[in-house]
């Protein structure tokens, strides 16, 4: 018995032919779910990239006790133990995040594992001068790897160089070559489609539109600013990459047709998120709640056990799931701290009655395939919170040292083995507070337009979210902060939709468009470095917003424009403050 995995990172289910979209160009997926067992009720878990993949190895969640992190010591990482059970294993990825400080414990993980290079700024090929760039680009936070990422796609020109060409060329030489061997897993593993949307022009001629704007392939994780022509146009490069990565899964499909492996080979084809393209008004993840075109995750599955094509699950299921499927497929026992479960793919069976899912220190979620739970943190502060780890790295840097000066040792949780961790505070870029705790009904709001105020819902979700936190061995942090009660159920006191609507419902206001302010020599599109460079504008600024002139993130933030600023600060940036800047700058 043999097992493939071909992972995709950020594939969006909404823009798949198999989950109702018809007008991307993806005849693969289709087939896809023609050969497989599509599940339409699967949920991520840990998020973003790395929490995801702890996921995929651990079959649990992870986010509670910690952020993007490598794999921890007392982790049962799922390649490993196939690997330790005479099941060879390998790995073909350009997946960059590996090889950074924050990923640096999963590749070793595989018997044999090969990396292409070139992905979203991957600190590949050197150039000391300036590489040729855009002289427009909508992208507004350039930092090193915006540079970077331009350099690596000289390198990248034509489609065969593309690391997501060669990373599926890896994986099909893996499956020739071994076509004839028994017991191995190959995880097929593009960074694709996630941003950059670089893909190659027979793409991209799938898609033809009329756009003479700056050059957008790269939105920032923030709230749309931008106009409905360069909103159409980035959604239309994603649409781009996406039929790209189609192609690149319709050669693997094509193999298994060519060699027979339907037979006795398992398919999974999977992601760990989506990613927001100007619906609800943002882009991206991570600043803002995790709505379902985040969450509500694409999944085939072929069993050659079960030899089951062309239907459907309805069963509740997450990314956790995936490791005890390949466990159970090579008979390979499951830890006892494993929270998943085998997949239903034979019979559409339950496996759980809800589903947790979330970021550290962000809303922590629960589903029950009809209601989605988020609940914000009960206070501003948005504490306490702490990391519980004895691998301190963030994605691509150690922590520092101030960051554990107060460090401590915390009592073993139930999955650590007898070990202790490293307690530090925690971090977050936002404050989720602001967004409140939001209830929703998919079956009459599939598109989570309105948050509802149900007392009796919002008790039973948030009693079925204390006893997920509770299986996870949550820290006791999590109650506190969350405002939820450490022992026994969740009554009508710790209820937070109705105490929160109003900070809520000013956060899913629409940020006014730049067109709507008046604007002259200056405006808020112009660059906060340009605004700080001149006499006069500096002025203003140090009146409206003083700690831009000042904050040593000028040289993080100095090509950003006002407007991106405070849609990346997830409508914290007052309105009134935009307004007075608009007026105050336009008249210079």
């Amino acid at each position: 018995m043999k097992a493939i995995m071909v992972m995709f990172d950020s594939l969006n289910r909404h823009m798949l032919p198999p989950y109702g979209c018809d007008w991307t160009d993806a005849p693969n997926f289709a087939r896809l779910a023609e050969r497989t067992v599509t599940f339409d009720n699967c949920y991520a878990g840990s998020m973003p990239c790395m929490p995801a993949r702890r996921e995929i190895h651990t079959g649990r969640h992870n986010f509670l006790h910690r952020s993007w992190g490598p794999l921890e010591p007392f982790d049962d990482s799922m390649p490993e133990l196939l690997k330790r059970k005479g099941v060879y294993t390998h790995l073909a990825s350009d997946h960059p995040h590996y090889w950074e400080d924050g990923g640096a414990t999963y590749h070793g993980r595989y018997s044999t594992w090969e990396f292409f290079r070139g992905q979203e700024g991957d600190a590949w090929k050197g150039h000391v001068g300036e590489p040729p760039m855009p002289d427009e680009d909508v992208k507004g936070m350039r930092l090193e790897g915006y540079r970077q990422d331009w350099v690596n796609r000289l390198y990248m020109q034509t489609e065969d160089q593309h690391c997501q060409t060669l990373t599926f060329d890896a994986g099909l030489q893996f499956m020739r070559t071994n076509r004839a061997e028994d017991r191995w897993f190959l995880q097929i593993e593009t960074f694709d489609p996630h941003e950059p949307f670089f893909s190659h022009e027979r793409y991209k001629d799938l898609y033809p539109h009329d756009y003479d704007g700056p050059h957008f392939d790269w939105p920032d994780y923030r709230q749309v600013t931008e106009t409905d022509d360069q909103v159409r146009h980035a959604r239309l490069e994603y649409a781009a990459l996406l039929s790209m990565c189609d192609r690149s899964l319709g050669r693997v499909m094509d193999l298994m047709d060519e060699q027979d492996m339907w037979r006795d080979t398992m398919l999974i084809v999977c992601t760990d998120h989506g990613l927001l393209l100007g619906e609800k008004n943002w882009w991206g993840k991570s600043v803002q709640p995790w709505y379902n075109e985040l969450v509500h995750l694409p999944l085939f599955v072929w069993d050659p056990r079960a030899r089951t094509s062309g239907e459907r699950r309805d069963a509740l299921v997450q990314t956790i799931d995936l490791a005890p499927t390949l466990l159970e497929f090579f008979g390979v026992e499951r830890p006892s701290d494993m929270q998943g479960r085998p997949l239903p793919v034979a019979a559409d069976r339950p496996v759980r009655e809800a589903g947790l899912f979330g970021i550290h220190g962000g809303h922590v979620n629960v589903t029950d395939g009809r209601y989605v739970y988020m609940r914000a943190p009960a206070s501003p502060d948005n504490a306490p919170l702490y990391e519980h780890t004895l691998m301190p790295t963030h994605m691509r840097g150690r922590f520092t040292p101030d960051e554990l000066t107060d460090m401590e040792l915390a009592a073993p949780f139930s999955f650590t083995k007898g070990v202790r961790t490293v307690r530090v505070a925690g971090r977050t870029f936002f404050n989720p507070f602001q967004f409140g705790t939001l209830l929703f009904d998919l079956h009459t709001d599939p598109e989570q337009t309105t948050p509802i105020a149900d007392d009796e819902q919002e008790l039973r979700m948030a009693n079925l979210l204390l006893d997920l936190m509770r299986g996870c061995d949550a820290p006791v942090s999590q109650y506190e902060r969350l405002g939820l009660p450490l022992e026994g159920p969740a009554t009508e006191e710790h209820l937070l939709v109705r105490v929160q609507r109003a900070q809520a419902e000013v956060a899913r206001e629409p940020l006014p468009r730049p067109e709507d302010y008046p604007a002259g020599r200056f405006s808020l599109r112009t660059p906060i470095a340009a605004l700080v460079a001149d006499p006069k504008a500096v002025e203003v600024l140090r009146t409206h917003a003083p700690t831009l002139v000042d904050t040593e993130l000028l040289q993080m933030i100095g090509t950003t424009s006002l407007i991106s600023l405070a849609a990346m600060s997830g409508g914290s940036f007052p309105k009134a403050t935009l307004r007075d800047l608009a007026e105050e700058l336009s008249a210079l």
